[in-house]
């Protein structure tokens, strides 16, 4: 009799496993990012370099370990509360595994508490304020995209020099905040005078501009405007303002294609960039660039290739785990991984999950066959020479 009871149970325990058993044949990724908002071209790339990747990496069967991918998309809008709503219901009802995004920085420190809630793992990818991996970072989080400090310690090689005067110019949230402190701490030679902070929808710079001017106009030696800003507004406008007469240059770091177009007009203007189509030489990078033009008659752009090295992170992962998606194996797996990228080689660093990653000084050169001013490379700045620091007090 009790052998009889316990067969029943074991058919019954079969029959309501059933559709868990099923589900599991299906690795589910949620990708949350602004499919419309501010940062929409931004979004719309990483989709892009996503699936790409995603296909790329599987070579082409959308599976690992014979269990198959589906992606989840979810549209934040670029609104942190939407955001946060649509991550939670990612993990609940759409019983996603693992997602990636967002593409704001101030949407992710918005998600951050979520995937620790679930206990799932979040990809950041592209956002990029220092407070991700930094002071507001949680084990669950990993991040393929650069940071603040990568950023910050790329452009500061490409213009901290001594009898330098610098005058910031960035948006007034958390992408230009930590963006402008992370660069004031790689600078170590160059005087840095003024930070100005304008509204993310900014499109007079006039005053700021002046102000900017007023700083800088009577310093000695060299003077230079870095300008860091995402999304829409033109900052390049400030040149119209006869920055010349006072001698003050503008540096920057690199962009999305549409946005260095206005990069023709500083010809010799050097920076860091995150990513350029021209500039890595590897199979990876190769791949991309031929997928892209196959499909898109174009070359990739500057957060394709950072939703590529997303999903290169993901399946390299799951491959090693054998396609199981258990959040404390995949934490194990990654942390101190190593994984191929457009970009070369990436490796999560264990203190804070922050991808590691070259930068590349560039200078732009105008050329009539392109549409942007194209950064020429002066040298890459490989992750070892970089000493990003470790903010999250782990």
């Amino acid at each position: 009799m009790q052998r009889r009871t316990l067969v029943a149970l074991a058919t019954l325990a079969a029959t309501l496993s059933a559709p868990v058993f099923s589900q599991s044949g299906e690795i589910r990724i949620a990708h949350v990012y602004s499919k419309t908002g501010p940062l929409e071209a931004y979004g719309k790339q990483t989709q892009t370099g996503l699936m790409m990747g995603l296909e790329y990496a599987t070579g082409g069967t959308m599976a690992v370990n014979g269990k198959k991918i589906v992606v989840i998309e979810k549209d934040d809008q670029g609104k942190p509360d939407l955001g946060k709503s649509l991550l939670a219901s990612a993990y609940s009802d759409d019983k996603a595994d693992i997602a990636v995004g967002p593409t704001s920085s101030g949407v992710a420190l918005a998600l951050l508490p979520v995937a620790e809630e679930y206990k799932k793992i979040l990809l950041v990818e592209p956002a990029v304020a220092d407070a991700i991996t930094g002071d507001k970072w949680n084990k669950y989080i990993f991040r393929t995209g650069r940071n603040s400090s990568q950023d910050a310690i790329g452009n500061a090689v490409a213009i901290d020099k001594p009898g330098v005067t610098i005058a910031t110019l960035a948006q007034d949230y958390a992408f230009g905040r930590d963006g402008v402190k992370a660069f004031k701490d790689a600078i170590k030679s160059a005087k840095l005078v003024h930070e100005e902070y304008l509204p993310t929808t900014t499109t007079d710079f006039t005053a700021g501009a002046q102000r900017l001017i007023d700083k800088l106009k009577d310093q000695p030696g060299r003077k230079i405007i870095w300008i860091l800003w995402a999304g829409a507004g033109n900052p390049f406008k400030i040149a119209d303002m006869d920055l010349k007469r006072y001698g003050i240059e503008i540096a920057t770091g690199g962009n999305i294609l549409p946005a260095m177009a206005s990069f023709k007009n500083f010809p010799g203007m050097e920076g860091a960039t995150y990513y350029y189509f021209g500039i890595p030489k590897n199979p990876v990078n190769e791949a991309l660039v031929s997928a892209h033009y196959k499909q898109f008659k174009a070359p990739p752009d500057f957060f394709t290739a950072g939703g590529f090295s997303s999903a290169m992170a993901l399946v390299t992962a799951l491959k090693a785990t054998g396609g199981d998606v258990n959040t404390n194996k995949l934490i194990k797996t990654m942390e101190g991984m190593s994984f191929d990228t457009p970009k070369g080689k990436m490796t999560f660093r264990k203190e804070d999950h922050q991808a590691l990653q070259s930068m590349y000084h560039f200078k732009i050169k105008v050329d009539p066959a392109f549409a942007w001013g194209v950064p020429e490379l002066v040298r890459e700045i490989k992750p070892e020479e970089m000493n990003v620091p470790v903010r999250n007090k782990r």
